[in-house]
Parts: C-alpha cells; structure tokens; sequence
C-alpha cells in the first residue's frame, strides 16, 4: 500500500510499537505529536517517514498534519484530553480515525459525537484493552440475535505500566459502567471479585471486577443484556504499587515478558461459547490490532463509516484468524 497514516503520539511506548507495525505493512507512517525534537528521534529509526508536529488545543495545527492521509491513529492520551480534537481533525482531513483508549467516557463520547456517520470510520478504543474482547465477543456470539450475558476476563502474569498509563489513570475520574438489563448502568460498589482458570501460562487467578472500554464497545452494538469485565487482582497490585517499574523490552521488538490471556464467555439460554486470546505484552499486541484494522480499511475489506466498534467494523473471526498464531494464540469452545 502507498497510503499515509498519521500515528498521533507516535513518540510514547504504544506509539512507536504502532509506527513499526504500520511501516512492516507497507503504509507510511506520518510522525505527529507536541515535541518535534522527541518525533526527530522517533523518525531517525524509521528513515523516510515525514514529521509533523501538532498539538490537541491548536486545530490548525492538526489540520496541516494530517493533510493528504488516509488514517490517523491516535496514541496520545490521556484520551479524555485528546480523542475529542484529534477525531475531528481527522474526520475534517477525509481520514479514518482510530485511537487505543481503555476510557468508557471517551468511547461513548465519540459514538455520540458520530453516531449519524461521516464519509470515513471512527473506531475508538482498537486495542489490547476495549477492541480485543469486543473481537472476542463478537466472534463468540455469531449467528446469536440475543445474548444472555458476556464475561470478558483479563489474566496477566504481572503489570508494568506506562507513565501514559499512569497518567491517564489519574486523569480518567469517570464511575466505571456495565451493562445490566441492555443497557449500560454504574458498576457495582464494592466490586465483585472471584477465582478464573485462565489457560496457561497465566492459570487460575484472583480477579476483581474492573470494566474498561470493551463494556461501552460491546453495548453498542450487540444485543447483550450482561456484561462483566474481570481483571486479575495482581495487574491492579501492580498498577497502584507506585514503585512497580515500566516495561523492558526482552525481545528484538520491544515486547516486555509480561504474559496475557483475553478470554470471553457467553451464554444464550444453555448455550455457552468460550473465547480465549493468548499473547505477550499488552501494549505492543496493540500494534498488530491497529495495523490489521488501519490494512483493512485502507485496502477496502471494511465498510465501516461514522462510529464503529472494532467487532462491528470488520469480521472479527476473520480478523481474529489473521492475527493468529504470529501475534495472538486463538482457542475457542
């Protein structure tokens, strides 16, 4: 493919795994982000990619560098401070726009916000947390017209989070949400917890209920009374532990050794279908995700226009199967 695509914060940890993944597809990636010194560096490694800096709180900014592109991949958060004028800027440029936001508020902001469609996609939240169990539970639920329940549950080994990470934990103040009679409602206070067997290598885990941007996805468009997202007790140990160190790479790529398991279980009267993804690093499976969706809609495999989820926008057993087994080990029972 000959398109550009604008990755926005393509300096941070995600982003630059997101600039690989694009350059290794064949699009050309276009550098953006507030530091034009960082963006120089970021671009000597990936020679004849262009640099455009931008910053959210100036549109015009945004305008010149996402000119002439075919996507725009935001990677910038806190989302609730970004999503806002970097989809509008893409959608003014004729570009899709895809971001890697965990935040329900965000999600549902951008589903309200293009809700009526524009000439290009707008898919928030095309990562390992949101766009991977809403894949899953799409992929589970084929062929369903109702859904019982669906429970998303997230196994890590270990959490070493970002500073973006930490970052938007403390700016992201929002009551989390899941959806309880079709609809989306505040989660339970205090939240649940109980024991998961995950497939190895992660096992049976703690997990408490804590629902990221997979709820708001989900809802939007599968006909679903329940769902639930489960995290495993020892990431959240992690995460609020302010001495846990950031990911270090252990491989050519940049991968962490952090180990995941995604699974989806759901029920439709005494039907049951269970989903699971299998894979290394949180923050760089989300490269793969992006380039799959950002190949397919530049390449004409998705129709996609206005607000999608990532299950909604493609053919997620089809997409999930292209992932697999280079990126993601996919089981399914």
């Amino acid at each position: 493919m000959d398109e550009r695509a604008v990755v926005y914060g393509a300096t941070g940890h995600t982003g630059r795994f997101v600039v690989a993944e694009l350059v290794g597809r064949g699009v050309a990636p276009v550098l953006s982000g507030r530091d034009p010194a960082a963006l120089a560096e970021v671009g000597a490694a990936f020679p004849g990619a262009e640099v455009r800096p931008a910053v959210v709180d100036d549109p015009r900014s945004l305008d010149d560098a996402f000119r002439g592109v075919a996507a725009v991949v935001n990677c910038a958060g806190p989302f609730l401070d970004t999503a806002g004028p970097v989809a509008a800027a893409a959608v003014r440029a004729g570009a899709h726009y895809l971001d890697v936001t965990a935040e329900q508020a965000v999600v549902q902001q951008l589903y309200a916000t293009y809700a009526d469609g524009t000439g290009v996609a707008v898919l928030p939240a095309t990562a390992f947390y949101g766009g991977l169990a809403d894949l899953l539970a799409t992929a589970a639920t084929d062929g369903w017209d109702e859904i019982d329940d669906i429970t998303v549950a997230i196994g890590l080994d270990r959490w070493w989070p970002t500073e973006g990470t930490r970052r938007t934990g403390r700016r992201n103040t929002a009551a989390r949400l899941v959806v309880g009679g079709g609809r989306l409602v505040p989660a339970p206070v205090p939240a649940p917890e109980r024991d998961w067997s995950f497939p190895g290598p992660v096992g049976t885990q703690r997990v408490v209920g804590v629902p990221f941007s997979e709820t708001v996805a989900i809802a939007h468009h599968l006909p679903v009374r329940r769902v639930e997202t489960f995290l495993a007790s020892v990431a959240l140990d992690d995460l609020r532990d302010p001495r846990t160190p950031a990911p270090e790479a252990v491989d050519p790529s940049g991968r962490s050794a952090q180990q995941f398991v995604v699974e989806v279980v759901a029920h439709r009267g005494a039907e049951r279908r269970r989903w699971s993804a299998t894979g290394q690093d949180i923050y760089a499976i989300t490269a793969p995700l992006v380039g799959e969706a950002v190949e397919r809609l530049l390449t004409g495999r998705s129709t996609a226009r206005g607000a999608a989820a990532p299950g909604e926008a493609f053919d997620a057993a089809g997409f999930l199967a292209a992932l697999d087994p280079e990126h993601l080990t996919i089981v399914r029972s």
